[in-house]
């Protein structure tokens, strides 16, 4: 397979008037495509020429400093602020000279994807298929946490590249031993991944929650939280129509701790695993 990476991969491309994501483009949408096949096809013009990119402002650019450049824009706000003239702009550089090395802001998500997947890079199967998916489970959870705007684009897409495609050939494996089909095969791997990714949204927006009450405590006396806990202690404390929540405040069980996350992910994918293993044949 490894000799097959060398060959152009076959980009994905979406429908006329629709986005990367699958939903309706907006105008801007469509004229930023429009402009960017323009110049993506004047450069394949010259490139076909065998000319070589204009020096000045293109300083040596690569295709993996443009990647990697990307990959930090949408690490710190989210894939809607990449655009080629972001990343041009933040490699000091100039926006055509971009086109030299990807050919548009679709074939760069689908490059950074690419990318991302080597850094998750699934493990060779063992013939352990719960040990083999507990171990994809963790490494897709440790990448989700570092880049979560990827899960805006986990679902109803092809593989991006060889290191996605190479990650599914090695989960499908993990599986393939079971006796089960093809479909149920893919079902198993996609309830895993599924649960994974609700399991680092939900991650994601308890940390934002974090931010957010570390920012409103930050504004307020200590008398003001007392009196804030005791107003909620007390109104606990009347409401007898929710004894199982006030035995859950009691017993002082926080169900967003950040001391627990491991082990709530933990004990979700046990139950998952195990109810796979159910549905296996006998």
């Amino acid at each position: 397979m490894a000799g097959n990476d060398e060959e152009p991969w076959p980009q994905f491309a979406p429908p006329p008037g629709r986005g990367i994501r699958g939903g309706r483009q907006t105008r801007e949408e469509a004229n930023r495509a429009r402009r960017e096949q323009r110049i993506s096809s004047h450069v394949e013009r010259h490139r076909a020429r065998g000319d070589h990119p204009p020096r000045g402002r293109d300083r040596g650019l690569s295709r993996e400093e443009i990647i990697a450049a990307a990959i930090a824009v949408a690490d710190a706000e989210g894939p809607d602020a990449i655009s080629m003239r972001r990343i041009a702009r933040d490699l000091r550089a100039g926006a055509m000279s971009l086109y030299w090395h990807v050919a548009s802001k679709e074939e760069l998500i689908d490059l950074m994807l690419d990318t991302l997947e080597a850094e998750i890079m699934v493990a060779e199967p063992t013939g352990d298929w719960q040990a083999d998916l507990r171990e994809m489970a963790h490494r897709q959870r440790a990448g989700l946490l570092r880049h979560p705007w990827v899960m805006e684009y986990a679902a109803g897409r092809p593989p991006s590249g060889p290191n996605d495609v190479r990650n599914l050939e090695r989960m499908l494996g993990m599986v393939a031993g079971t006796g089960v089909s093809p479909r149920m095969m893919i079902d198993m791997l996609m309830t895993v991944v599924t649960y994974v990714m609700g399991a680092v949204l939900r991650e994601v927006q308890e940390k934002g929650q974090e931010r957010d009450q570390a920012e409103r405590e930050a504004a307020m006396s200590g008398a003001e939280l007392e009196a804030e806990h005791e107003r909620f202690v007390s109104w606990l404390a009347a409401a007898d129509n929710y004894p199982n929540v006030q035995r859950m405040v009691q017993a002082k069980v926080d169900p967003d701790a950040p001391e627990t996350r491991d082990e709530r992910f933990e004990f979700g994918l046990d139950c998952l695993l195990d109810g796979i293993a159910a549905q296996l044949p006998g």
